[in-house]
């Protein structure tokens, strides 16, 4: 492994679910009780988790979540999106970098997601060991365009660690 010579990174990570009845919806590593749907998916579904995940891997060129828990793979129905984030992460500190602040945007539909901002934020800033203040959370609706679907799109800067 040879260490990039930047300074700092950005990545980008997006994510998408289909919303069904019966489901549990799980959004930052936080269930949302009040969700009459939830997303339907090979793992627990968390839709920000794994946004932040593909945006921690696409900061460093180390490809997306598909290529470390393929959707066709058994072994991992059902994996929770933390061990998904945990991992990335880890690859993340060995090339020596780490997660400096993320934005993230969710857009769905229902339940409106306002009163949970800053239990979301505080879950992410945990998981990535960062101050709360370091994970911006925004709320969008698709104005009834998707209303059956979960989006979430993420930017993370990344910065250098000591050697």
């Amino acid at each position: 492994m040879t260490s990039s010579p930047l300074p700092y990174r950005i990545g980008y990570g997006e994510d998408a679910h289909r919303l069904a009845p019966g489901l549990p919806l799980i959004l930052g590593g936080v269930p949302i009780a009040q969700a009459e749907h939830g997303a339907v998916a090979h793992s627990d579904g968390d839709a920000v988790l794994h946004a932040v995940a593909d945006a921690l891997l696409s900061g460093l060129a180390l490809g997306d979540i598909g290529q470390y828990y393929p959707d066709t793979d058994p072994a991992h129905a059902g994996i929770s999106s933390r061990e998904i984030l945990a991992h990335a992460l880890a690859l993340v500190r060995e090339w020596r970098y780490a997660p400096a602040n993320v934005a993230l945007v969710v857009t769905l539909d229902r339940p409106k997601l306002g009163p949970l901002r800053a239990e979301i934020a505080r879950s992410v800033a945990a998981l990535l060991r960062l101050p709360d203040t370091e994970v911006g959370v925004s709320f969008k609706t698709s104005e009834g365009l998707a209303p059956a679907h979960v989006q979430v799109r993420v930017t993370v800067l990344l910065v250098r660690t000591a050697p």
